[in-house]
């Protein structure tokens, strides 16, 4: 009598791979954290409600042993091993996937642009007109823009002139403007060597600087920073006592003509007025 036998399976030698195998252990990894990540979740649902965890257990176990009656015997190493190859299968598609070399683009051709080269047919300017028309072009081009300062805020407008005392020479500029600042929002060195103190007031339309703020600035000028020149300088106007009380302690007044003129450059700056002390 022949005894039957079982037949072999073939077995499958496998070239070792280090990418296959780095990958392999990669997804080996994700899959042990989420399955540590899902029994870390399973556990602090059974510390709230223990009842729910006993009876979702009791419901599982009932449900496997359901699943594999009539079946043969559920194999723990069958099914590691289809695990195994399942996972050796998708580091292979991996490895395959990341060796795939990308579809060089193509190089896109950049048109260089026309150079103009000079013709020998240009017309030369009139003589006597060519100086004329070189100076007005200069001229134009050294003129500043007007500058709305009352649209800054006062930060803004106290840096604005500070870079006007820069432009005209003014060295060691600082903008001490703040809390504290005892009326002193510009210090720098004028070009003749005094120190020059300068308030900001930047006032909107109808407003106009009264005596009492040039009271407050010709307090602390002189005896509290030293100033050889003081200035005040608004985007508004000032009232006729404010005036009259600069004019006796020596203080420069710029109202907003004023300070229009030393931007353009067509006024004197404010160490040049006739209140210079």
């Amino acid at each position: 009598m022949t005894v039957p036998t079982r037949p072999l399976r073939p077995v499958r030698r496998r070239r070792f791979d280090l990418r296959t195998t780095t990958w392999f252990f990669v997804l080996l990894a994700l899959l042990l954290s989420l399955g540590g990540l899902i029994a870390r979740t399973a556990a602090q649902a059974a510390q709230r409600r223990p009842v729910w965890a006993v009876i979702l257990l009791l419901l599982a176990s009932a449900a496997v042993i359901a699943g594999h009656r009539g079946r043969r015997r559920w194999s723990a190493r069958r099914a590691l091993r289809r695990a195994t190859e399942a996972l050796e299968a998708a580091a292979e598609t991996a490895a395959d996937a990341l060796q795939e070399p990308a579809v060089a683009a193509a190089p896109v051709e950049v048109a260089e642009p026309p150079v103009a080269t000079p013709t020998a047919t240009a017309t030369a300017p009139a003589p006597g007109a060519t100086y004329a028309e070189e100076t007005l072009l200069l001229d134009a081009a050294v003129v500043p823009q007007v500058m709305d300062y009352a649209v800054l805020d006062p930060e803004e407008f106290e840096r604005a002139i500070a870079e006007l005392c820069v432009r005209d020479g003014c060295t060691d500029v600082e903008v001490v403007g703040g809390a504290g600042d005892l009326g002193a929002d510009v210090l720098a060195v004028a070009p003749g060597g005094h120190r020059l103190v300068v308030q900001c007031k930047r006032y909107g339309e109808g407003n106009r600087v009264g005596s009492q703020d040039l009271q407050r600035f010709g307090g602390t000028c002189f005896t509290v920073h030293e100033a050889d020149i003081a200035v005040l300088v608004t985007t508004a106007d000032f009232t006729a006592p404010a005036l009259e009380y600069a004019e006796q302690c020596g203080i420069v007044c710029m109202d907003a003509e004023a300070l229009t003129a030393w931007h353009l450059g067509t006024g004197p700056c404010p160490w040049d007025t006739p209140y210079e002390g």
